[in-house]
């Protein structure tokens, strides 16, 4: 039932999802959240796309996040992999009934582009702020907030959105921070997408500059469009989000009208 809360074991993994929008056979909207986020920490973004494109949409919490399962031990530094091609495609199997369009933001981006350049079928992908290698700025903006974050109130504010707000953010920032992260790269599976690609991305984001945008557009094979909002911040969805939905809403219509 859309907007209604659900829960689905995956691996033994409790994770929570919910549908949103309407009950259609059109293509279905997936929406994966950013590395400190949820499903409700998307606010009410994924709802009004799903309900302006007249598209089926779904969004889920991963493990560590929101209502799904606490992390129990630290994420390892392939996380980010494991859960594109180890739960995703469960997950997808599961309750999606068509190959969606996946929205991902910051971490949920590069999950989307893991799982599409591994060859599992998807009509689009909308990348908001994505990551592919790591930049050093990023690294100091994690830095600078892993430092304060004992006595920050950080914690205090994520309790309203996580079930374990400091292993949320431990395991988040303690696998970037890791020594051994910084070879991290996802490039490779970038010459595997070759569906339609959104990239939307703020002119100043501390996390990652527009070389991310640059090196998807230069090796995928399919169509990209890029969005370049002005401003700053790392969630451009909610720094411009009529901008961002309308930006969204044209490619889900491009998508389906070019699709055979």
């Amino acid at each position: 039932m859309p907007g209604s809360d659900q829960y689905i074991q995956i691996s033994g993994q409790r994770l929570h999802y919910r549908f949103l929008g309407p009950d259609t056979d059109e293509t279905p909207l997936v929406f994966l959240h950013e590395g400190l986020g949820s499903i409700d920490l998307w606010r009410d973004f994924p709802a009004e796309v799903a309900a302006r494109s007249g598209h089926p949409g779904l969004a889920y919490s991963r493990r560590g996040y929101g209502q799904s399962d606490p992390l129990r031990q630290p994420r390892p530094l392939d996380y980010l992999q494991r859960e594109a091609l180890d739960v995703l495609p469960t997950l997808l199997d599961d309750l999606v009934s068509a190959p969606p369009i996946l929205i991902g933001h910051s971490d949920g981006a590069s999950i989307s582009i893991v799982y599409a350049g591994s060859g599992y079928p998807v009509a689009g992908l909308v990348l908001i702020a994505p990551h592919v290698f790591v930049e050093e700025d990023g690294l100091n903006s994690i830095r600078a907030i892993y430092e304060s974050f004992p006595g920050s109130g950080l914690t205090e504010k994520m309790a309203k959105y996580h079930l374990d707000p400091e292993a949320t953010f431990r395991g988040w920032a303690e696998a970037w921070l890791h020594p051994g992260f910084r070879a991290w790269s996802i490039e490779e599976y970038l010459l595997g997408i070759r569906c339609p690609v959104l990239l939307i991305q703020c002119v100043d984001d501390e996390y990652g500059s527009m070389r991310q945008l640059e090196a998807i557009e230069s090796q995928v094979s399919g169509p990209v469009e890029r969005l370049v909002v002005p401003g700053e911040g790392h969630s451009p969805h909610l720094v411009h989000p009529e901008m961002v939905a309308e930006g969204i809403l044209r490619f889900i219509a491009s998508v389906v009208d070019s699709s055979p």
